[in-house]
């Protein structure tokens, strides 16, 4: 089965309007022969209506970066997935920095997923080990829980149709990352082989699962080389047009498009 690459990029609490809006019209002209992967860009929620707007007629999707998973009500703070409906096609949810710093569970990914399912907006599904972990020895049953978690109630065709990022947490932001080999070995058998345990091999083998931990244009297309891998979540590279652009020319000439 053919699964079109998605690469996203996480930009965190970084840029103003004004930079936002620089930033896209970079990155809208230097990916706007470029089909075979879908470009998305997730923004701080301050600069979403400009950036949705300056990408309207571009191949650039938008995400945000996070949603609450109630429609309104005293949550001060938050944004309900009917603010963002229209404005988004996708949403990250799960981040690491969402569950270590604010400490967000699968459960509540589980509530955001469905939240924004029913809205119409793709979720973007985080998962991902903690150094102790990894070095433990309890990557595969770790994923596999929060996957289990993630998914809990949902339905095989919303399942293929979602998103799903492993960010190992030790490789966010500090330079070190997986082997291809290992992110795809973690993503086939905790990932994909969970899913497929859950409901059957076509979701598993419709599900497009991004690899994210310091991708960046150097290494980006040995990852997209491994046929688990189907694109990536991109932090600190796609804060630059040019190095955020790279890393789609180069997974587009990695599958040979």
């Amino acid at each position: 089965m053919s699964r079109k690459p998605i690469i996203a990029g996480n930009w965190k609490m970084n840029k103003t309007i004004d930079d936002a809006l620089e930033l896209v019209r970079s990155i809208r002209a230097g990916v706007r022969d470029i089909d075979s992967v879908e470009t998305v860009v997730c923004p701080p929620f301050i600069t979403l209506s400009a950036v949705s707007d300056s990408l309207a007629t571009s191949n650039v999707g938008v995400g945000a970066q996070n949603v609450y998973f109630e429609e309104s009500g005293a949550y001060t703070g938050e944004t309900a997935p009917d603010m963002i409906e229209g404005l988004v096609s996708y949403c990250i949810i799960g981040h690491s920095e969402r569950r270590q710093v604010f400490g967000e569970s699968d459960e509540w990914v589980n509530k955001k997923a469905k939240a924004l399912i029913a809205h119409g907006i793709t979720p973007i599904i985080c998962v991902g080990e903690s150094l102790e972990q990894n070095q433990a020895g309890e990557t595969e049953s770790f994923v596999r829980g929060q996957i289990e978690g993630s998914l809990d109630g949902l339905t095989a065709e919303q399942v293929a149709n979602l998103v799903i990022a492993y960010e190992p947490i030790w490789a966010i932001g500090t330079g070190l990352t997986a082997t291809p080999v290992d992110a795809n070995r973690t993503i086939g058998i905790s990932i994909r082989g969970v899913v497929a345990d859950l409901y059957d091999e076509a979701t598993a083998q419709s599900v497009r699962i991004q690899y994210g931990g310091s991708a960046k244009p150097e290494n980006i297309a040995s990852f997209m080389l491994q046929p688990d891998i189907d694109g990536a979540l991109v932090g600190g590279a796609s804060l630059k047009a040019d190095s955020f652009v790279k890393m789609i020319e180069e997974t587009a000439g990695a599958l040979g498009s």
